[in-house]
């Protein structure tokens, strides 16, 4: 991979890339401002998702249901990441399975089922989300379209059965924090001048 995006233009964020090119690894293009965030097996940011078994899903990118998460398991969540998750939703019914075009909403429900710490994140943002669509001047049909989508979301997360260790670590509560924040980071650095 460092081979293909050198080839590209491309400069490895060497440092980084040492440090954590076994999970992640960072390339810029300085020339043209722009970055390459390349995660191996498992995205890891505020909370982990294990993508080895479900990269061969829906090639050649993630499934909806897992770039859904990435958005959604975001703690100090931005603007940009509360139109990305309306967008997916706009776009993408619910449903049981990984079809294309499908958020599958029992992954996700299981997922928050079996650990407290993203049902947590998750479900906050899933209301701050739907909190804020007024702001986002869609048309109504649309809005009413994402309200449903998530609403229907919300309610099979709280419904899916919770694992043993999920009650456990929900009688801690927000006592203990539940999540990761991901190490703050330029976004394009060229790291042969010693940024």
């Amino acid at each position: 991979m460092k081979k293909l995006f050198t080839d590209l233009g491309y400069t490895p964020r060497d440092v980084f890339n040492r440090l954590h090119g076994d999970t992640r690894m960072i390339f810029n293009d300085i020339a043209n401002g722009r970055r390459v965030d390349l995660f191996l097996d498992e995205f890891s940011m505020c909370h982990k998702l294990n993508l080895k078994d479900r990269l061969q899903i829906n090639t050649p990118t993630i499934p909806l249901a897992d770039l859904l998460f990435t958005k959604l398991q975001v703690v100090e969540i931005t603007e940009r990441e509360y139109r990305d998750i309306t967008s997916l939703a706009h776009d993408h019914e619910i449903g049981d399975t990984d079809a294309p075009e499908t958020i599958n909403g029992k992954y996700l429900a299981k997922m928050c089922a079996d650990d407290w710490g993203v049902y947590k994140t998750l479900t906050i943002n899933i209301s701050n989300v739907l909190n804020s669509l007024p702001s986002f001047q869609l048309e109504s049909g649309d809005q009413e379209l994402v309200t449903k989508r998530l609403n229907e979301l919300q309610t099979r997360i709280e419904a899916a059965p919770k694992s043993g260790r999920w009650k456990m670590r929900a009688r801690i509560g927000d006592k203990v924090k539940w999540y990761e924040l991901p190490e703050m980071d330029k976004e394009i650095v060229d790291s042969r001048i010693g940024h």
